[in-house]
């Protein structure tokens, strides 16, 4: 390609030189349309001097296009053989892998990044992990402003899910403690070797002020909403609270109607309860 990017034949060449064939284990799907490399990059409006974070860059596909925008980017790889290849294949395609940093390690399991820091998280993230890597980034990497990452459809919809919708729940709440996340945009199956059989969406966040109180415990306070989601708030956190009538105390306390279901509750009020909620023994 004349930018440098993948298409469907380099992906297929650089994956057989390498001996790789994508497994479902690790959730391995590599984008091979050069144009819809294009468009993640636009979308993420990034800056020149933005430091992107690439989670899985497989066969480096993002990578080459990332590269071609910002500073610098930093890629984290669980799969060695790939890791390993990645500054080769963007030394050959750009002459450059000066700009890249490339980590063998499983994204779960990173407590930091090497510099510089990263303020783009731009990611094709495998869809067993997604929500859970997105979450843990935003904690760990506090100079992570913005992000664009690539999801299973419906994941997209629950991370951007609005309080009262019918895809809100946990991942929709804690995404909120961190950032303003919305949807940017379907992706269609068949840029991807091999084809996955779900769709595939664009989520877009941008960082914000959480909101006053503990992290910790506002999540503890949203799982056990969620975990009986079905039942009102006084039912549902009685076991937090240690009863049902001190749950009862805890809501009102913090504003909140007790005969509310959890999906009725913004992060805010969320974090409210998490203050409000009783000395136990």
């Amino acid at each position: 390609m004349a930018d440098g990017l993948l298409g469907p034949a380099e992906v297929r060449a650089v994956a057989a030189s390498l001996g790789v064939h994508p497994t479902k284990q690790l959730g391995q799907n590599f984008l091979h349309d050069p144009n819809t490399i294009r468009r993640i990059v636009r979308t993420a409006a990034l800056a020149e001097s933005d430091v992107a974070l690439e989670v899985g860059p497989g066969l480096g596909s993002l990578t080459l296009g990332l590269l071609g925008a910002v500073a610098h980017v930093t890629a984290v790889e669980i799969d060695p053989v790939l890791a390993a290849a990645l500054p080769a294949t963007v030394a050959a395609r750009t002459g450059d892998a000066g700009r890249l940093t490339v980590l063998a390690a499983d994204a779960l399991r990173i407590a930091s990044v090497p510099d510089p820091q990263p303020t783009a998280l731009v990611a094709n993230l495998p869809y067993n992990v997604a929500v859970p890597v997105v979450l843990h980034l935003l904690e760990i990497l506090p100079t992570l402003r913005t992000g664009l990452v690539m999801v299973q459809a419906e994941v997209a919809e629950r991370l951007a899910a609005s309080p009262g919708s019918r895809t809100y729940g946990v991942p929709s709440v804690k995404a909120a403690w961190y950032a303003d996340v919305r949807r940017a945009g379907a992706i269609p199956r068949a840029v991807f070797w091999p084809v996955p059989n779900v769709d595939s969406g664009l989520v877009s966040f941008t960082r914000r002020e959480p909101p006053p109180g503990d992290r910790a415990a506002t999540f503890a306070v949203i799982d056990a909403a969620f975990a009986q989601r079905r039942k009102t708030l006084r039912a549902a956190l009685a076991s937090w609270a240690g009863s049902a009538p001190a749950a009862e105390a805890a809501l009102r306390a913090a504003g909140v109607d007790p005969g509310l279901r959890g999906e009725a509750l913004g992060v805010r009020a969320y974090a409210r309860i998490a203050q409000c909620r009783p000395d136990r023994p």
